[in-house]
Parts: structure tokens; C-alpha cells; sequence
């Protein structure tokens, strides 16, 4: 069986310090038998980035949602106006781009892990109370060794295992099967 391939969501990072946390957690993937698959990172494509982000995702059996800060607003209002505003400060908020992939992973049936700055705007899909666990960490490779981590990787994991490899990837390997079969 080939070892399934992950959709890694993570943006462009923005310092040493969060391209350290990235790379600990695609290596903490690949030592857990998992391919990590990212655009821009390791897979690139000329077409768009929802073409190529759909077609990846095809290729994986479960995604995991690295939110870390990108923008960082000292202070704002939100609701502007109206009878609910609200002054804001030290906002911060990952790429926007987590958002769509998780929307994206979960239409498509995935089991999605995420893994979010302790300090950002929790909102949307990047808050509780949905079908997921968020795991709130600072960005520092030694939140990958805590019991929380590990539980909920090992969680994660058991659902990529009983989803098994993606369809796209099982005809692909079965193709492969037949094919060598033929030839030998």
C-alpha cells in the first residue's frame, strides 16, 4: 500500500520562526508513514490556485490546517457603525487561504486537523465548535511533543487510516498493480 499523501494548509510564512515550526511539523508527518503535500512548498502548478489546490487535494486522504499569523492589525474596529461595534487590538489573522482549504477538505469528506497560533482571531472555520478539534499552540516545534498533540494526531491519523488512501490514489495504485502484473 503506498503511504497516503496530506494536504498540508499553511501560507507563505513570514519569519525563521514560523518556517521552523512549518518544516518540524512536515517532519513529524513524514515520521508518522505520511506524505505531506503543500502548494507552493513542494507541489506547483501554472494553473490557478483552487485548480490546483482541488486537484491535490484528490491525491490526499485527510488534511491538516497550519494557521499562523499574517497579518497583525494593532488596533481596529469591527462592525463599524453600528449598534455592535467593537474596538479591536492586537488582531491578528492567518492567510486567509486556511479558510478555503478547510472549507475545500471538508466538502470533500476529509478528516481535517488544525493546528492554530494560540494568539490569532478564532472565526469561520478556524473556531470552535465545528466537527474538528483546533489545537491551540504556540509556533514552536516543542508544542509537537505535548499529550494533546500526540492525541490528537493519533485521532487524526486513525481517520485518514479508516477513509484509507484517497479514490483517485487507490485507482492509480491499482492501475500500477495491473500494469506490472501485465508486464510480468
Amino acid at each position: 500500500m503506498n503511504e497516503p499523501y496530506i494536504f498540508l494548509s499553511v501560507g507563505g510564512v513570514a519569519n525563521d520562526a514560523q518556517e521552523l515550526f512549518v518544516k518540524a511539523i512536515e517532519d513529524r508527518i513524514a515520521s508518522e508513514g505520511l506524505i505531506p503535500k503543500t502548494v507552493g512548498r513542494n507541489t506547483f502548478s501554472e494553473e490557478s490556485p483552487l485548480k490546483t489546490i482541488n486537484k491535490l487535494m484528490a491525491d490526499c486522504s485527510g488534511t491538516i490546517i497550519i494557521a499562523l499569523e499574517r497579518t497583525y492589525f494593532p488596533e481596529g474596529v469591527e462592525k463599524r457603525g453600528g449598534d455592535m461595534e467593537k474596538i479591536l487590538r492586537d488582531v491578528k489573522f492567518p492567510t486567509p487561504w486556511n479558510q478555503i482549504e478547510a472549507a475545500m477538505a471538508y466538502s470533500k469528506g476529509q478528516p481535517l486537523m488544525i493546528i492554530m497560533e494560540e494568539d490569532l482571531k478564532k472565526e469561520g472555520l478556524l473556531d470552535t465548535g465545528q466537527e474538528w478539534f483546533i489545537l491551540l499552540v504556540k509556533p514552536d516545534a516543542s508544542s509537537l511533543n505535548t499529550p494533546a498533540f500526540n492525541g490528537v494526531l493519533a485521532s487524526w491519523k486513525g481517520k485518514v487510516a479508516e477513509l484509507g488512501i484517497s479514490p483517485k490514489v487507490a485507482i492509480r495504485s491499482a492501475f500500477k498493480l495491473t500494469l506490472n502484473s501485465a508486464l510480468n
